[in-house]
């Protein structure tokens, strides 16, 4: 069973972790470790995330990097003639094989620093090198929805995490939270519960359905 934590009880195993060595099952040599943050869409992530990585370097600046998994979505240009356009989000519409690239240079850590991907909602792209992780950051958390999805070719991923945290909500709060977020895009009824159900709770029951058992659960609020 996972350890259920709350974000700050989360936030002091993680200020541990930054200052401690190597993990031992894998862990880079210089002590780096990856955390992965995995979740349904709109579960609140993200927000965690960014929120844990602020305050690991408030107290110690550049200590940690942030990655979003999102940086690896196919650009529409491939979506749009396989048919996959409204599928957007959904597990094949993510070069996995490309994220697992950008891990494996993390954990070695052997440059000075690496340029990362960053999704542009606004205008729903992937910008490359969007942003640089120093060789310096001891931790990197990285998020997304299918961090621990364990089916193929996901499962590479699950040798790549010193520490796996899987975000958990409620099913009707996490419709909640679709609706909300795609009423700010002045999207239509019809075109919102498009995108709500046929896409984004499916691939949410699909995260806590199918994913692998985290070492620690967090209900983010």
């Amino acid at each position: 069973m996972p350890d259920a934590l709350n974000r700050r009880e989360l936030l002091t195993r993680l200020t541990k972790l930054c200052k401690s060595g190597s993990s031992g099952s894998g862990g880079s040599g210089d002590g780096r470790h990856i955390v992965a943050i995995a979740g349904a869409p709109a579960s609140g992530k993200s927000t965690l995330a960014e929120w844990l990585v602020k305050e690991l370097n408030s107290a110690d600046t550049g200590v940690a990097a942030l990655l979003p998994m999102d940086g690896y979505h196919y650009d529409d240009r491939v979506l749009t003639p396989k048919g996959w356009q409204a599928q957007k989000g959904a597990p094949h519409t993510f070069d996995v094989g490309g994220l697992v690239a950008i891990l494996q240079r993390l954990r070695a850590n052997r440059e000075p620093v690496i340029a990362v991907p960053q999704f542009d909602r606004d205008l729903e792209i992937a910008r490359a090198g969007a942003a640089l992780i120093e060789n310096t950051a001891r931790l990197v958390v990285v998020e997304g929805n299918y961090l621990l999805l364990d089916e193929a070719p996901w499962r590479q991923l699950a040798d790549l995490f010193d520490l796996t945290v899987l975000v958990e909500v409620d099913e009707a709060e996490l419709e909640h939270r679709l609706r909300q977020r795609w009423l700010s895009h002045q999207l239509s009824e019809a075109d919102i519960n498009r995108k709500v159900f046929d896409n984004d709770l499916p691939n949410g029951r699909l995260v806590y359905e199918q994913s692998r058992v985290p070492d620690i659960s967090v209900r983010f609020v």
